[in-house]
């Protein structure tokens, strides 16, 4: 199992994994429909879209936390 301290990068991990997994396979069938090649190219999508995923949650997310407890109340 891999160590608590790096939960962060794990959790931003299987969160870029699975958002730009779905969100290039719903731009890609938006965009040319579901043509005969659809995996391939999605898959293709799916590394670019990783690619640029990953980096840009690890890089924001202490960003997206501060805006969060800004607009979050906290419990009394």
């Amino acid at each position: 199992m891999i160590d608590v301290k790096y939960t962060r990068i794990v959790f931003s991990f299987f969160m870029a994994l699975l958002m730009s997994g779905i969100m290039s396979l719903v731009i890609t069938v938006f965009n040319i429909g579901w043509v005969d090649n659809i995996v391939s190219i999605w898959l293709q999508a799916w590394l670019f879209a990783f690619s640029v995923a990953l980096p840009t949650i690890l890089i924001i997310s202490p960003l997206v936390h501060r805006l969060v407890a800004i607009v979050v109340k906290p419990t009394p």
